[in-house]
């Protein structure tokens, strides 16, 4: 029996969600066109989280690429127990983790383009580029939990789910990712003696 049997997507209000269930089992039927119509929905979202580490569209493509070639291995293992996008980003973030540690995503200065421009520009460009080498200076799993909190905006429980992690795992790390951010930008910045 399908979601949308037992409770109709206008009363859940979470229309995207159910609709994003029954793409997946499509997708474990086999149907590709469900899969291809899921791709379509997470393309962007995937392309901007994993824009925060290259700027190399080969790289996206093939981390974005890989990520689907899993939802379609795995998707039988879609339990329902979160949402459809927390679990894909979930893989996303562990083919990222382990294309980064192998070595295949260098962390790359993101361009000032990347966030909005300020009234001063040049200020703009010069603290993204602190924030940049911050990040860049933390560890994998401490970086790509910062960039699901602050750049892609789920919250501690969905990070959780995502990196299969308890949340005071994830508080730990986002602890002490601020701890070390807030220690290395005065020196990136110039104002405290160091090597940047």
């Amino acid at each position: 029996m399908l979601i949308n049997e037992v409770m109709p997507a206008a009363a859940t209000g979470r229309s995207a969600d159910v609709d994003d269930v029954v793409l997946i089992q499509r997708i474990v039927r086999r149907d590709k066109a469900a899969l291809s119509a899921l791709y379509h929905e997470y393309d962007r979202r995937l392309v901007r989280f994993l824009g925060r580490f290259t700027r190399r569209e080969d790289l996206i493509e093939e981390v974005i690429n890989d990520t689907f070639m899993v939802v379609w291995q795995k998707a039988e293992d879609f339990r329902g127990q979160a949402r459809v996008s927390t679990w894909l980003m979930g893989i996303a973030y562990r083919v990222t983790l382990k294309t980064l540690r192998q070595g295949g995503i260098a962390h790359e200065p993101l361009d000032g383009n990347a966030n909005e421009r300020a009234s001063e520009p040049f200020a703009d460009h010069e603290l993204t580029d602190w924030v940049t080498k911050g990040l860049a200076r933390l560890s994998v799993e401490q970086r790509l939990v910062m960039e699901l909190a602050y750049v892609m905006g789920n919250s501690l429980e969905e990070i959780a789910e995502i990196t299969s992690s308890p949340v005071s795992t994830v508080k730990a790390r986002m602890f002490h990712a601020r701890v070390k951010l807030r220690n290395v930008m005065p020196v990136l910045a110039g104002t405290i003696e160091g090597n940047p």
